[in-house]
């Protein structure tokens, strides 16, 4: 990353909660490949669209993808501004007043102009890369996308112009007084977990689990295991 941290611009400060904003690409960057589903904003003809779908990054631009019928798709091919978010819910807080309930999360704003990968051979490797980044090293053993699949597939990319993260990680802040109520309060810790695979009834005998997927085991937390997953795709 030539540039470590991102510019705090009028469209990416924090205009409350200063202390939770989060610049520097390597947060912003665990926050976004720790996922596998964002939300992409755009406006098309006056009217504002939210699209949650799959993505990934490779360097500073982010890619999704999408059926080539799609609205998404089809408006982005000429060159689109769009906003990126990703979510993850870490807690639940539970506080002496309602003002004061909150949720523990870390989440991303990114910004760019999208736009429609046409190149045939790009759109391929885009294929695999997809695969790759959530399975590592899976494209290998998949029998190769057909000129079909390929057709309909659809993906855009996006060089991030601007982001900027967003962090709650504390406990129960009540106002002064309030911590003498005989009220219950408390953070609640959320998880996405993984169970247990479950093979496929008609797989082939002796198919047995390649090494780079045991990642993916019973109870492993789904957002440690994708930014593994990313890690070993794309080492630093």
């Amino acid at each position: 990353m030539a540039d470590s941290s991102f510019p705090v611009s009028d469209l990416t400060r924090l205009r409350r909660r200063h202390e939770r904003g989060r610049f520097d690409k390597a947060t912003v960057y665990d926050i976004l490949d720790s996922a596998m589903l964002a939300h992409i904003a755009y406006v098309v003809d006056g009217q504002p669209f939210c699209t949650p779908t799959g993505f990934w990054r490779e360097g500073d631009c982010l890619y999704w993808h999408g059926s080539s019928a799609s609205r998404m798709i089809r408006k982005q091919s000429a060159g689109l501004p769009v906003c990126v978010t990703v979510t993850h819910l870490d807690a639940l807080v539970l506080a002496r007043s309602g003002f004061h309930h909150s949720v523990n999360y870390r989440s991303v704003m990114a910004f760019g102009t999208a736009r429609m990968v046409t190149d045939a051979s790009e759109k391929l490797r885009l294929m695999d890369a997809f695969v790759d980044r959530l399975y590592p090293g899976r494209s290998r053993d998949i029998r190769p996308p057909t000129e079909q699949e390929a057709k309909a597939t659809g993906f855009v990319m996006m060089p991030i112009d601007e982001a900027s993260g967003k962090i709650r990680s504390t406990h129960v802040a009540d106002d002064e007084d309030d911590y003498t109520l005989p009220v219950w309060a408390a953070r609640i810790p959320v998880r996405q977990t993984l169970g247990e695979p479950e093979p496929c009834p008609r797989m082939v005998a002796g198919s047995a689990m390649p090494d780079d997927l045991a990642i993916f085991q019973g109870g492993r937390a789904l957002d440690e295991t994708l930014l593994e997953a990313y890690h070993t795709t794309y080492p630093a």
